[in-house]
C-alpha cells in the first residue's frame, strides 16, 4: 500500500477568470483630474454621497508622487490545494491572472490589486513592474505588499502599497485569480474603468459615472483654496477665509474674475 496521497478532486474552475467588457474612463476627464487632490476628491464625493472613496493602507512607495488614471483590476484570492497554489515554483503565476491583466495593460491604466491585507505576498515585482510601464501604465495601488522595491523605486513608476516582502505573488497565501472584475482594497470597491486619485494622502476611488460631475465641483474647490491662501498668508483670520463665507466669496469671485482677465 502507497503512502504517497491520492491526487486531490479538481473542481470545475476555469482559471484566471476575465470579468466582461468595460470601458475605460474618458481621457480628457481623467487629464482634468490630474490637478484634483486626492483629500478634494475625497471631500467633494462625500458631498455627492459617496462616503467611501478612501483606500485605506496602501502608502506612497516613493514619497512626493501622484498619479491620475483609469483602474485596471486585478483579484488575488486565498490559495486552496485542490484548485490553485504557489506550491510548485514561480513559473505557474505565467498563467495565471497576474500575467493575463498585464497584456490587458492600455496607456493611462492604474492597476488596482485586491489582496487583502497580506503582509507576504509580493503581487508585483520589477519586470512585471517594467512591462506594465512599457505598456504604458501609470502605477500601481495594491492593498498588500510589493518585492523589488529599490527596482521599482528606480523605475519612477508610482506605487502605494502597505510594504515590501522578498516573496514572489503566489509564494505564500494568495493566487492571482481574476482580472477586469470588481475589487475590493483597503475596504472600498472600485470597478474597472473608475478613476484613481492617489497622493501623498493616498488613494480614492472616484465612480466613473462620476468622475466628470467630481472634476467640475473640484475645480471651484481647488481655485479658491488657493484664494484662501494667499489670504492667510497676508494676514486674514480663518474663520473668514475657510471655508468661505457669503462675503468672502464675494471677494473670491471679483478675484477670480480680476485673474482671468489678467490672463
Amino acid at each position: 500500500m502507497s503512502d504517497t496521497p491520492a491526487p486531490l478532486p479538481h473542481p470545475d474552475v476555469a482559471l484566471p477568470v476575465r470579468g466582461r467588457a468595460y470601458v475605460r474612463a474618458d481621457a480628457e476627464v481623467v487629464s482634468g483630474l490630474s490637478r484634483v487632490t486626492a483629500a478634494t476628491a475625497s471631500a467633494k464625493l462625500h458631498a455627492m454621497g459617496i462616503t467611501r472613496s478612501y483606500v485605506e493602507g496602501p502608502r506612497p512607495l516613493t514619497p512626493g508622487q501622484r498619479v491620475v488614471g483609469s483602474a485596471l483590476t486585478l483579484q488575488f484570492m486565498p490559495q486552496r490545494e485542490d484548485v490553485a497554489s504557489g506550491l510548485g515554483q514561480e513559473y505557474v503565476e505565467r498563467r495565471t491572472a497576474l500575467w493575463a491583466v498585464l497584456e490587458q495593460v492600455q496607456p493611462g491604466d492604474v492597476l488596482v490589486i485586491q489582496a487583502y491585507g497580506s503582509r507576504y505576498s509580493g503581487c508585483i515585482g520589477d519586470m512585471l513592474a517594467r512591462y506594465l510601464v512599457r505598456k504604458g501604465g501609470v502605477g500601481v495601488v495594491v492593498d498588500g505588499r510589493i518585492r523589488d522595491a529599490d527596482r521599482i523605486r528606480a523605475l519612477g513608476l508610482p506605487v502605494w502599497c502597505t510594504g515590501t516582502t522578498p516573496h514572489y505573488a503566489s509564494q505564500t497565501d494568495l493566487f492571482p485569480w481574476a482580472y477586469d472584475v470588481p475589487v475590493a482594497v483597503g475596504g472600498t470597491l472600485c470597478l474597472p474603468g473608475d478613476v484613481v486619485i492617489a497622493d501623498g494622502d493616498g488613494p480614492v476611488v472616484v465612480p466613473q459615472a462620476m468622475a466628470a460631475s467630481l472634476l467640475e465641483a473640484a475645480r471651484d474647490q481647488e481655485e479658491w483654496e488657493v484664494f484662501s491662501r494667499e489670504r492667510l498668508d497676508g494676514g486674514a483670520r480663518l474663520s473668514d477665509y475657510y471655508p468661505l463665507t457669503p462675503d468672502t466669496r464675494e471677494e473670491y469671485e471679483a478675484w477670480r474674475s480680476a485673474r482671468a482677465f489678467v490672463r
